[in-house]
């Protein structure tokens, strides 16, 4: 079977970007705060404690600071998806019901299409096959259907997961994908093929109920599957392998059917196994991800941070759950979480507990039952203790070191004294012990750091006595023309009051008149200035949008760092406090004039460096007339400096 490249025309894109909200896209993969008339959240593409991320509605883009990425709603969808551009679009399309319209060509999808997008295409036919085989074909019905049935999932909670079944066939299913026109190398990437020591390959999935697993744009990545039948030789569940675009530990069971639960409650349930998620969706509990069987990771850990702070760990009743609460509980305290725990009885998980107990009793468990770690902790520990004195002081040492791992300090503070109240125990004992492990963990740090950066010491130390510390006139020349731009960016169209002129100039006008013959530095600034220039010239000034869509990609990021302001004057100055401060917007005139005469004034200061590294090399050379060319260069670069630095009122040396 023939697939053909669809190409999108230019007017579905434009039609896809005029429906776009970038804060509405974003809100898909990052729980964003309000922050004057921006938002701001954690980094999706960095671990950070601080919020460093920043959507300007106003403008369509969004800047990351950690990681310096920035962009539109575009941009965001392919770097957060590790998709292309034409990916990008059809996500957005299918997200705002816009209808593509593509031209095909003869190309084949194989060589065309890059191998990512085709794992993602892969993996979709395979979810709708297994789908498909659950409901119409006989043993799907009999076997697999019949199993969803007996667990009480009904077909809308079977459709929102979009369950399948795997039929006990060795090739059913890659013989159909390569029927269908399916690469045989690309479904071994999958891992949905296992390829054998002689060549020939088998289905991994035979004969097992199908859970596919979900990235946070819905698009489905990996499989999990549990054998219907009693094979004591085969596991009773198996799991796709790790591929391009599949990392079990960056992905939570759950997550993208529960994101949007999960910010309204500004709570997770934290659960083991696929069907303890669908059995609590089941019970109306929607604000609830699984780590799927395995040890929960930090990368897990963060993906619960970008919708919420505040986690509940739900864990089986006996004792293997139990150690099972305690090794997650401290990693999630680490990620900077606030976690609550619940037991469920001996013997029993969510998934059999909620449908024993029915759903209105199931959901007063969870508001009655939970504890948070501390009070879980101390209630553990007193039972286990019981009189013996040398355990209580091992377990109060536990949760104390449970506590340290605490990143906030108000936090630690606050614990402390829960703990203090719970246990009986003096404050400060407890917190001698809190310091005394905070210290350790400080020196064994501060060891590290001094082990990695004792070379470099040496060598900087060295190198400072041969050269003393000075300015670095590239730095300071690049500092003013991403200035420069930023003014552009911002304020091209703007006008100027227009000091001896009968009409006002805007400042685009102004600046790239003053400016025409400077040339940047930096090749990025160069292409932006070179394209206002050209703008100029055709009558038609570029504006942020132009260099969104048509620039390159380190274009889009500088652009998007430029007009991305991070932070923003409080409006309780003046409502408050009475003290006005005035906006940029009111001081045009004078930013345009100084900006220009900086930029002259670091371009003059560093052609006077190049100029003093030449004079010093013609010096040594003994070429006499070359000698008075550079001397009297200097000269007039430094008049030049002093005429700019009285204008700007600058003192530099004479």
């Amino acid at each position: 079977m023939s697939h053909f490249l669809l190409m999108i025309s230019r007017d579905s894109i434009e039609e896809v970007r005029s429906r776009v909200d970038i804060v509405d896209v974003i809100s898909d993969f990052v729980s964003l705060k309000k922050s004057g008339q921006n938002f701001k959240a954690l980094s999706p593409f960095n671990n950070e404690k601080t919020p460093s991320f920043y959507v300007v509605p106003a403008k369509g883009i969004f800047k990351d600071f950690s990681s310096g990425k920035g962009g539109d709603s575009f941009t965001f969808v392919m770097e957060h998806e590790k998709i292309s551009y034409i990916e990008a679009v059809r996500f957005l399309a299918k997200k705002y019901g816009v209808e593509l319209k593509e031209d095909k060509e003869n190309n084949e999808f194989a060589a065309e299409q890059s191998e990512r997008e085709g794992l993602y295409i892969l993996m979709n036919f395979a979810k709708d096959y297994f789908k498909e085989k659950l409901h119409t074909h006989e043993e799907g019905r009999s076997i697999g259907l019949s199993y969803f049935r007996e667990r009480g999932f009904t077909d809308k909670t079977i459709q929102k997961f979009e369950l399948g079944y795997a039929l006990d066939g060795w090739t059913y299913f890659s013989a159909e994908a390569i029927q269908k026109g399916y690469n045989k190398e690309l479904l071994e990437k999958t891992g949905l093929v296992v390829k054998k020591e002689d060549g020939s390959t088998y289905d991994r999935f035979r004969g097992r109920v199908i859970f596919p697993v979900h990235n946070l744009s819905g698009k489905v990545i990996a499989f999990g599957a549990r054998m219907m039948g009693k094979d004591k030789n085969q596991p009773k569940y198996i799991n796709s392998p790790e591929t391009d675009i599949y990392h079990k530990s960056d992905v939570l069971y759950g997550l993208f059917q529960a994101k949007n639960s999960i910010r309204q409650h500004n709570n997770c349930y934290l659960v083991e196994g696929y069907t303890d998620v669908i059995s609590m969706h089941q019970a109306d509990v929607e604000n609830v991800v699984a780590s799927s069987g395995t040890a929960l990771t930090e990368e897990q850990i963060k993906l619960m941070r970008r919708f919420t702070e505040n986690v509940t760990v739900l864990f089986d009743g006996d004792s293997a759950g139990i150690k099972a609460a305690l090794r997650g509980i401290d990693l999630i305290l680490k990620g900077g979480l606030n976690v609550r725990v619940a037991l469920f009885p001996d013997g029993e998980d969510p998934d059999s507990y909620s449908r024993k107990v029915g759903t209105t009793a199931f959901q007063d468990f969870l508001k009655n039952s939970t504890k948070d770690f501390i009070s879980f902790k101390a209630d553990l520990f007193s039972a286990e203790a019981a009189n013996d004195p040398i355990r209580k002081a091992e377990s109060i040492k536990e949760i104390v070191n449970s506590i340290s791992i605490i990143p906030d300090p108000v936090k630690r503070s606050v614990y402390i004294q829960e703990t203090s109240h719970l246990l009986k125990m003096p404050e400060q004992v407890l917190l001698s012990e809190l310091n005394k492990i905070l210290v350790q963990e400080r020196r064994k740090g501060e060891k590290a750091t001094n082990r990695e950066t004792s070379s470099k010491e040496t060598e900087t130390a060295s190198i400072e006595t041969i050269a003393p510390l000075k300015i670095d006139s590239d730095a300071m020349v690049h500092f003013q023309e991403k200035e420069t731009i930023r003014l552009l960016l911002n304020y091209a169209d703007k006008s100027l009051a227009g000091q001896d002129q009968q009409e006002a100039q805007s400042l685009g006008q102004f600046m790239l008149q003053e400016l025409d013959d400077v040339e940047f530095t930096n090749p990025v600034l160069k292409s932006i200035f070179i394209e206002f220039k050209e703008g100029l010239n055709d009558n038609s000034i570029r504006n942020t949008d132009y260099f969104l869509r048509h620039g390159s990609d380190a274009i889009k990021r500088m652009v998007t760092d430029l007009i991305t302001q991070r932070y923003d004057t409080s409006s309780h100055w003046g409502d408050k406090f009475h003290i006005y401060i005035p906006k940029e917007t009111e001081l045009l005139d004078k930013l345009a004039y100084t900006n220009v005469l900086r930029l002259k004034f670091r371009i003059v200061q560093r052609m006077m460096e190049d100029n003093l590294k030449e004079l010093k090399t013609v010096e040594a050379g003994g070429d006499l007339d070359k000698l008075e060319k550079c001397i009297e260069m200097q000269m007039g670069l430094k008049q030049a400096e002093r005429d700019l630095a009285s204008i700007l009122g600058i003192v530099v040396s004479k």
